[in-house]
């Protein structure tokens, strides 16, 4: 059977929720938090990986597994060691300039060539600088441990939660072949590096500190909010019960109704948590986004517009609130559509719908040249060089005038590489479900 394409998930609050988390950590190491990329990654795997400079990549199945945030700061302490190590750099310096959707469908390929064990390897000789981009070595995981363990004791903050993950993950490495998980495939783990990491525990300082304030709710949250997206919506609705009037509740028995759908029971849900939490711009945007696959175009602006002003920072609300002033139809939104696309593209440029949406801006706006430039950045987004160089075609006459946007805008979280086959497709709203 063949191996399901790898899935690009995007969510401006699990995204920054995380980046949060992960904060005392980075900047431990001297890196600055807002630079760093995290990226989710679709796949049931414990399994994390770093590429392509400041961007960390986490699964969601690794993410769901983390019982404490402490946990899953250790994992991404680990992946900062590795970036301060430049590990990735040295194996592999073509990964700097890579799109989000090459780093993750080399890393997918080079995954399976790593298997090992009973597994055989899945790709050619033409794979051998794939896998040495992958798999770390036994010196540069320990370089990671010295170096994760070092941020955690900068930032007081305990090695336990690691430790524990190390250990979770020393039960994989008995099984073989596929059986075990990515992280072990990739990340090679011996007894001694849970001994050195047991022996840390043992004598630190900051050992017995408790997660940082606020940080537990931000896990369940956003562990709520992959589940109600993740999971069928019935199985949402029998863990949040109507009688359940917590906010993670009811926010997930919002996801759950908008996906069923049923946006006359969505829509109540949504414009309470609003009403009694005003300041908070996902709740603003859900409903943007409701409004929006359902048609309601118009509707879905202004909830898009307080969600952005609410996170002038979040880069993907403005493009999301940008392909909803696209679909209006309207020229003068169309401009601001441009605008915003802009300031996106200084942080999501790696990113091809962003630049998709802006050829198809600028399209509408009869900038034909900087349609044409548009659609050369989408294509090296992707990877195209050769697209890029020759396809001087505007985007008028590459799409229609209303092109087909997927269901759904850029944010809460959009799903790529995903047919409508597939039974998890409705799982999450789409934006362009570009073949990695």
């Amino acid at each position: 059977m063949a191996a399901k394409a790898p899935l690009l998930l995007r969510d401006s609050e699990i995204e920054n929720d995380i980046r949060a988390m992960a904060s005392p950590v980075l900047r431990a190491a001297g890196l600055e938090p807002g630079n760093m990329g995290i990226y989710l990654i679709g796949d049931s795997q414990l399994n994390s990986f770093v590429a392509g400079g400041q961007a960390i990549f986490i699964n969601t199945g690794l993410i769901l597994r983390a019982e404490t945030p402490n946990q899953l700061i250790g994992v991404i302490a680990h992946e900062t060691g590795h970036i301060t190590g430049g590990h990735v750099l040295r194996t592999k310096e073509a990964m700097r300039n890579a799109s989000i959707e090459s780093i993750i469908a080399m890393v997918v390929a080079a995954a399976a060539s790593v298997v090992g064990r009973s597994g055989a390897p899945m790709l050619g000789a033409s794979g051998v600088a794939e896998r040495s981009f992958l798999l770390f070595s036994t010196a540069q995981e320990a370089t990671a441990d010295h170096a994760a363990l070092n941020f955690l004791d900068r930032s007081c903050q305990s090695a336990r939660g690691l430790l524990k993950f190390f250990e979770i993950l020393q039960t994989s490495e008995l099984l073989s072949g596929d059986r075990q998980d990515a992280w072990v495939r990739t990340h090679p783990l011996t007894q001694q590096r849970v001994q050195y990491m047991r022996d840390h525990v043992a004598q630190a300082r900051c050992s017995n500190a408790p997660d940082p304030p606020g940080s537990a709710e931000l896990l369940q949250r956003v562990k709520g909010k992959l589940h109600a997206f993740l999971d069928e919506p019935s199985k949402t609705l029998a863990a949040y019960p109507e009688s359940d009037r917590s906010p993670l509740a009811r926010y997930a028995r919002a996801i759950a109704y908008y996906r069923t759908p049923k946006l006359d029971r969505a829509l109540p849900e949504i414009d309470g948590l609003i009403r009694d939490f005003p300041n908070d711009p996902y709740y603003r945007e859900l409903k943007g986004q409701m409004l929006f696959e359902n048609g309601r175009v118009r509707d879905a602006i202004r909830p898009y517009e307080d969600a952005v002003k609410l996170a002038p920072a979040a880069a993907l609300l403005r493009v999301s609130l940008s392909q909803v002033y696209i679909e209006s139809g309207e020229p003068a939104l169309n401009k601001r559509a441009i605008a915003y696309l802009n300031d996106a593209s200084r942080s999501e440029g790696r990113d091809s719908q962003v630049w998709r949406l802006l050829a198809i801006a600028y399209g509408r706006d009869n900038q034909l040249g900087m349609a044409a430039l548009s659609l050369a950045e989408e294509a090296l987004a992707n990877g195209k060089k050769k697209d890029a160089i020759n396809s001087p075609i505007a985007p008028s006459k590459r799409w229609p005038r209303t092109p087909r946007l997927i269901s759904a805008p850029r944010t809460s979280t959009t799903r790529r590489s995903i047919s409508t086959s597939d039974p998890a497709a409705a799982a999450f709203p789409t934006g362009a479900q570009n073949a990695v």
